[in-house]
């Protein structure tokens, strides 16, 4: 009989983390005491209605916002315990970020805006690394042109090579479809999932559409800034039926999810 694997320990984790924004009797508590592991090598999804705390979450994950209380760890290193300084660092080496908005820089072509961390960082770049990422984003014949020259999909999948290009141990997306069409999602989304099945790349997406999330391997679902469902190899239908059950039970009196494995003032 032959021993299972262990699994891989996970990319990134929280515990208890609890986020509040203000005091007093204004105070919004965004996350009250979430515990999650992210999978290693896997596309995890979150979702929830506005006000659950999904953006939060990720904002906490990534160094873009500090939790209040309890921890936040990326590949083993724990979020709330650097300076800026620290987290500056984790953020141009380890950490990618895909966002709704581009972010691109409208004077530099789709190739320079793709090396653009890598050149601020001052490291060099991986050139067979860069080709692998710039042929699975399938822009190999547009890295010539600036960003007014391509359509949407093609700005936002060289968004995604720009976060991909650094070797990032983990990839957070808000929302990266919100402002395209169904065509240009389906390809954005089909990069992501294929960047965690061809480029070992572990990525966590905030998305409030069912079939974004069934690209995932995973979605957890927040209300109330607590983790109330866990599905995993979802479908648009089995996110759809969870979304209905949670709305027609209420969030506080859902099932308990499985807890394994620029930051707003309000939770999103």
């Amino acid at each position: 009989m032959t021993a299972s694997r262990p699994a891989a320990s996970p990319i990134a984790s929280a515990r208890g983390l609890v986020k509040v924004y203000g005091g007093g009797d204004t105070a919004v508590r965004a996350l009250d005491g979430v515990d999650v592991d992210f999978g290693r090598g896997r596309m995890t999804a979150i979702m929830g209605p506005s006000g659950s705390g999904k953006s939060t979450l990720m904002h906490c994950m990534a160094g873009l916002d500090r939790p209040t209380s309890g921890s936040a760890v990326v590949e083993g290193e724990e979020i709330g315990r650097m300076n800026e300084r620290q987290l500056t660092k984790l953020r141009r080496t380890r950490l990618g970020f895909i966002f709704q908005a581009f972010n691109l820089v409208p004077t530099l072509t789709a190739l320079e805006n793709i090396t653009l961390p890598l050149d601020i960082a001052r490291t060099p770049v991986d050139r067979a690394h860069l080709d692998a990422v710039v042929q699975a984003v399938g822009l190999t014949d547009r890295l010539g042109h600036k960003p007014g020259e391509l359509s949407g999909g093609q700005q936002q999948r060289v968004a995604c090579a720009r976060a991909l290009v650094a070797r990032p141990a983990v990839v957070f997306a808000d929302e990266p479809t919100g402002n395209l069409d169904s065509t240009s999602s389906g390809e954005v989304l089909g990069f992501l999932r294929r960047s965690v099945e061809d480029l070992g790349q572990s990525v966590v997406m905030v998305t409030h559409d069912p079939t974004a999330a069934s690209y995932a391997h995973r979605v957890l679902f927040l209300a109330d800034g607590r983790l109330v469902g866990d599905i995993a190899d979802p479908t648009p239908e089995t996110v759809l039926a969870t979304l209905g059950s949670l709305r027609r039970t209420g969030p506080r009196h859902a099932a308990p999810a499985e807890a394994s494995p620029s930051s707003s003032p309000t939770a999103s």
